[in-house]
């Protein structure tokens, strides 16, 4: 049986559902708040995250 890794929220402080493999730059939604997550980390089954960047247009440059 699999089990969910977890980190919290730096919005909200919920608990983030990471799944059960998260790889490095995967990008997790807060159920509770909305607020995307990029993960920075995942090694023995410590997460660990940074607000997700928000996407900008370049306009061409």
């Amino acid at each position: 049986m699999s089990t969910a890794i977890v980190a919290n929220c730096l919005v909200c402080d919920s608990a983030l559902d990471a799944g059960d493999a998260p790889e490095k730059g995967e990008i997790v939604e807060c159920g509770s708040c909305g607020q995307e997550h990029e993960v920075t980390g995942a090694e023995a089954g410590v997460v660990t995250v940074e607000l997700a960047p928000e996407v900008e247009e370049d306009w061409g440059e």
